[in-house]
This record gives structure tokens, C-alpha cells and sequence, in this order.
């Protein structure tokens, strides 16, 4: 793999080189009103308009190396993300943090690199993230100073920009994975067991309730497609997201995904709107990206309503803790519940809660498998059916663990075994 963009393209920010790439990215926009739209959109062609707009420049002489370098970063202004795209392209940067026109960090393997990539100023920022924002009917003014959004391939973005971002505009791109995982590519990273593996397709299956838990870029939404992935092809999904991310592969998918209110304020449709109308929808299941706010509520209410077998995550840090989360963002709806009320709900509602961790060494693994198995007295009641036990720390700093059964079978086992899925008792840890 190469570190290029360790150190910059072009020629380390020569002045130059960056009035060049602006004289040529200036001139061929010019032109381009005139040119018809399929031409103004094909990259090759571009490029050939970039260096006929060259050949007339006292510096056609220039090296073929800085040439290119030149032509490439007017076209990655011109029709891509400016400095972004030798990022963008590379597949094992899995995050991108654009820190002002001048810091531009990412991660790679669980690890946070400064590189050397560079806007030239913050208006060339701002052209940038306008390019990605604009087409989704997001704002971004002094009155909304924040946005989320997504590129054409589902990474996710989130941009930040004054007077909130003290230091210049903020972005934060989450890449989407080009090559879409498998349970069995999980496996053979060891974010799981093949017995956890068989476990979960079961429970998707038979229509259990699932919440994929835990923290920041711990591998919720690879999970919950994953997950997905096991849904029948006979039935109708329906997903709901505030920016789309999730890519099923099953033919009877409906897609919603929230909007902004308009500059009049008007016209705003949250998670909760959607979910709402979504049980109009007639769905065999419901898959929510992140619940984040009094939509909980409606989720549980659908989930004990016949809506059997839908999928959500949640940010928590724990499984106990995600039961927490979902008492507060369901008090959050304005139903003026008793908290036992809400307990009940989520006792009733949720059948397993899939937890997962970013550990300190970068990995991703699914720590927890956790059964909702009912309440006792005012508490709900948790068993643990999987369970990551950390037993050390390499000296490289790599986490020493093992993901085993805890020898508890789930009090669903009954549905799975109706189902079909006679799972063996070694999957459970028999004899532990």
C-alpha cells in the first residue's frame, strides 16, 4: 500500500503548482456551461479538456510527474473532493477528519495518522463540502451550522462549520466499505465465533427482536447488514435512516430516510415520522439505523404489535447500559409513562441485544450476546448467551481474549427449535 498521501500531492503545496491547478480548474469551468451534461460528468473527458488548457501554458513543459499531479488535483476539484479523493480511494482508510483547510487526519487499522493532505484555504473547503452536501438538500449557514450526510457510495458525513466549529470548517467522512462483509468474513477476523454466527442466524430467522449496541465506530451498521443479510427473501423490509447506509441485498426493500426542514422551517420528517408510517406500510419487518429520541417508543410499540423480527442500533456502552438508553429515549416521547410501564415495554419487545467494542488495540469485536430475559420485580432481566473475556495484553499492545458460550441456553430456544434451528449443545457451551 502506498503512503502518498503521507506527504502531500502536488510537489508539497508548491505556490506554483497551486495557481496552475487554479488557472486550469478556472478556465475549463468557464467552458463548460457550453459542453453537453453526459461530457461534463465523464472523468476522462474532463482530464482531456485539463491538459488541451495546459498545452497552451508556459508550463506544458512541466515534468510528466508534476504535470499529472496538476491535472489531476483540477480535476479532483472540478468534478470530485478536491484534496480528498487520493483518500477516499484508498481501502484501508477506514475514517477521514478533516480538522480546517490545513489538518487532515484518518484512521487505518484501528490507527489515528496525521497526513500531510492540505486545502488550499477554507474557501476551497467549503467548495468542497458544498459539492457533497448541496445535492442532498442540506444547509449549511451561521443559522445551521451542522449537517449530516453521505457520499454517492453510502460513506457517511458529518460537517461542522462556523461560528460552532471555532478553528474553520470541520468534516468527518465514515467510508463505506467497497467490498460489503460476510458473517463469514467477521469470522475469519475474529470479531465472532462460527458458533455465535450460526446462533444469530437463527435468531434473525425466527423474527427475534434484535438491538446491535455499542460505541463509536465499534461496527454497528456492518453488523446490522450483516444480520440483514439472513432476512427471507419473501418478506417486505422496510428501513429507516437519518442518512441512507445500509445495503440490503433482498429485492422487497422500501428505503426512507429523514429530511431537513426547508429555509421556511417547514417540511422537517424525523425517525419517529417515519416510523409512524411505517407500520402503514404493511412490513414484514422494520429495520431502524440508530435510534436516537422518542422514536424508541414507536419501535417498541411496533415490536409488540405484531412486528415481529425488526433490527435497530443503539450507542451504549453495555448491554445493561442500552437497556438504560432505551428507558430515557422512550420517556422522550412525551407518553408520560411510569418508568415500570416503559420497563415492561422493552422487556417485552426486545429479544437480544447484540453488543459490540472498539478495544483499545483497534480491533472490533461482538463482546456480548445478551438475552432480555424478562423482569424481576422493577429490573429487567439480563442473561448473557456469548461473552468476551479479556485475559490480557500482548506486549504489543494487542488484546488477549477469548469469545466463548457462557453455558446458558436462551429461554427462546423453544421458538428456534420450532423453527427448525435444533442448535447443539456444544454451541452453548455444554459442559462449561
Amino acid at each position: 500500500m502506498t503512503d502518498a498521501y503521507l506527504t502531500n500531492s502536488l510537489a508539497n503545496r508548491d505556490p506554483r503548482l497551486i495557481r496552475l491547478k487554479d488557472f486550469l480548474a478556472g478556465k475549463v469551468s468557464a467552458e463548460m456551461p457550453d459542453r453537453a451534461e453526459q461530457e461534463r460528468r465523464d472523468r476522462n473527458i474532463v482530464r482531456r479538456w485539463l491538459v488541451e488548457a495546459l498545452q497552451g501554458t508556459p508550463a506544458a513543459d512541466l515534468e510528466p510527474a508534476l504535470r499529472d499531479q496538476v491535472v489531476d488535483a483540477a480535476l479532483a476539484d472540478l468534478i470530485g473532493y478536491g484534496p480528498l479523493e487520493l483518500l477516499l480511494s484508498d481501502p484501508e482508510i477506514s475514517e477521514i477528519m478533516v480538522n480546517g483547510a490545513q489538518t487532515v487526519f484518518i484512521e487505518r487499522s484501528g490507527e489515528l495518522l496525521e497526513t500531510d493532505v492540505k486545502f488550499d484555504d477554507e474557501d476551497h473547503l467549503m467548495r468542497i463540502i458544498g459539492r457533497i452536501v448541496n445535492p442532498l438538500g442540506r444547509r449549511l449557514d451561521s443559522d445551521n451550522p451542522s449537517a449530516d450526510a453521505r457520499l454517492p457510495d453510502g460513506s457517511r458525513v458529518n460537517v461542522v462549520i462556523p461560528p460552532v466549529a471555532v478553528d474553520g470548517p470541520h468534516l468527518t467522512i465514515r467510508k463505506f466499505l467497497q467490498t460489503k462483509m460476510t458473517m463469514d468474513d467477521l469470522v475469519d477476523l475474529q470479531a465472532l465465533t462460527p458458533y455465535m454466527a450460526k446462533f444469530l442466524e437463527a435468531c434473525v430467522v425466527t423474527r427475534l427482536n434484535i438491538l446491535v449496541t455499542g460505541n463509536t465506530s465499534s461496527g454497528k451498521t456492518t453488523i446490522l447488514n450483516v444480520l440483514s443479510s439472513y432476512i427471507p427473501e419473501r418478506e417486505r423490509i422496510v428501513t429507516i435512516e437519518d442518512a441512507v447506509e445500509l445495503k440490503l441485498k433482498q429485492r422487497h426493500v422500501v428505503r426512507l430516510e429523514t429530511k431537513l426542514p426547508g429555509v421556511d422551517g417547514a417540511g422537517l420528517v424525523t425517525v419517529r415520522d417515519l416510523v409512524r408510517n411505517a407500520l402503514r406500510m404493511r412490513p414484514d419487518r422494520i429495520v431502524v439505523g440508530e435510534v436516537r429520541g422518542g422514536e424508541a417508543m414507536d419501535m417498541l410499540q411496533a415490536m409488540n404489535t405484531g412486528h415481529t423480527g425488526s433490527l435497530t442500533t443503539l450507542h451504549a456502552n453495555s448491554p445493561r447500559d442500552a437497556t438504560s438508553r432505551l428507558e430515557t429515549m422512550s420517556m422522550m416521547a412525551g407518553l408520560d409513562l411510569p418508568l415500570l410501564a416503559v420497563r415492561k415495554q422493552i422487556a417485552a419487545a426486545i429479544n437480544l441485544i447484540v453488543h459490540l467494542a472498539r478495544l483499545s488495540d483497534g480491533t472490533r469485536k461482538m463482546t456480548h450476546i445478551t438475552e432480555l430475559s424478562g423482569m424481576e420485580g422493577d429490573v429487567i432481566t439480563l442473561t448473557d448467551i456469548f461473552k468476551f473475556e479479556q485475559t490480557g495484553v500482548s506486549p504489543e499492545g494487542k488484546i488477549i481474549g477469548q469469545l466463548r458460550p457462557t453455558g446458558m441456553r436462551p429461554l427462546f430456544t423453544p421458538r428456534l427449535e420450532a423453527a427448525g434451528y435444533k442448535l447443539g449443545g456444544e454451541i452453548f457451551g455444554a459442559g462449561l
